[in-house]
């Protein structure tokens, strides 16, 4: 899927790049282990609303941000968005129904969730 493919399930903030490849999704809260374990070329499904969340991003080659739970985003984590190149999208559905939205538009999951 494109980062664009995520703009049609979830609000968007940022994008600087719709064309970019998403080949996975990670979810996680803790960025110290998405670091370490969230796959390049993926969207970051998180609760994680600041800036510290995008220099992870970059670090892991992650093209986009979605931020759950109807969280706020900050204005210092938007700049540091467009400068790095990583979209961000905001959904109000928790990390599980988000994860899962993610799963179907990568083709991972059959059925919808709900």
């Amino acid at each position: 899927m494109t980062v664009q493919d995520l703009a049609t399930k979830f609000q968007t903030l940022i994008m600087p790049n719709g064309n970019e490849t998403i080949t996975n999704a990670y979810t996680g809260d803790l960025l110290s282990d998405v670091m370490g374990n969230a796959p390049s070329d993926s969207v970051l499904v998180t609760i994680q609303a600041h800036r510290n969340t995008i220099a992870v991003a970059t670090l892991a080659g992650i093209k986009a941000v979605l931020v759950c739970n109807n969280r706020s985003v900050p204005a210092d984590m938007k700049s540091a968005a467009e400068e790095e190149g990583i979209s961000i999208f905001t959904t109000n559905e928790n990390q599980f129904f988000a994860s899962c939205q993610v799963a179907l538009l990568l083709g991972k999951m059959d059925a919808p969730v709900r």
